[in-house]
């Protein structure tokens, strides 16, 4: 797999905030692993942090762009698998890709099923190694595209007023204007005049563009759109 491959420009996120080309995250209490690692990185055009414990590493704030992390399983301060736990519980946004001499099937398994990305032993394959970054990078991006649509969507919904979070709410449940100004007391002009407002606020185009941003809304906590299943 060539560098080109793993090039700032191909995680890429269609966001408003300024490009910062992502970032492969190296944690390994051995010297000549983190340099080595370090040096193949580079190689490629991507940035690279070493750590070599698990407390240096979580204190360094997470970063807002692409990234991921390998992990070696065995730290001198924190088992690799807490270390996943605690990465996990703070948000989606950073893969990780396991290193380990000593891997066993039982903590292969639990480190997957907890979500890692990959489990790689030691001594590394060079082309495995790359190809599992790269498709941690691509997961990275994805998963911080969505939360920064997430975000813009609940912006917008926070716009709404109270009538219109109503109307928004019988509107992708599919009822029509005249049953949801039965509804809400208020007549069918009303309803279309909320309605448009409430379309134009949460820049829908459509009703089924609507629809997709109320599910992708869906019980979070700053809406409590109804959304049909």
């Amino acid at each position: 797999m060539s560098s080109a491959s793993l090039s700032a420009s191909d995680a890429k996120l269609d966001d408003p905030l300024e490009f910062v080309p992502p970032i492969v995250f190296v944690v390994d209490d051995d010297i000549s692993v983190r340099e080595g690692l370090e040096h193949l990185i580079l190689s490629t055009g991507l940035r690279v942090e070493t750590f070599a414990s698990a407390a240096a590493f979580l204190r360094r704030e997470r970063p807002l762009t692409p990234s991921c992390l390998l992990l070696d399983l065995n730290l001198p301060d924190l088992h690799g698998l807490e270390l996943q736990n605690r990465i996990v519980a703070a948000g989606p946004g950073m893969p990780i890709i396991f290193i380990s001499a000593y891997g066993d099937v039982p903590t292969t398994v639990r480190a997957m099923k907890a979500g890692a990305l990959e489990f790689l032993t030691k001594p590394l394959c060079e082309d495995a190694l790359l190809n599992a970054i790269e498709d941690a990078l691509q997961h990275s991006a994805a998963a911080l595209a969505h939360e920064a649509q997430i975000r813009v969507l609940r912006e917008c919904y926070e716009s709404l007023s109270r009538r219109e979070r109503e109307v928004m709410d019988l509107v992708v449940s599919g009822m029509l204007n005249k049953l949801i100004g039965g509804i809400l007391g208020i007549s069918e002009i009303t309803v279309k005049a909320h309605r448009a407002k409430m379309m134009r606020k949460m820049n829908a185009g459509s009703l089924a563009d609507l629809v997709k941003m109320a599910a992708k809304l869906r019980y979070t906590s700053s809406a409590t759109v109804m959304v049909p299943v």
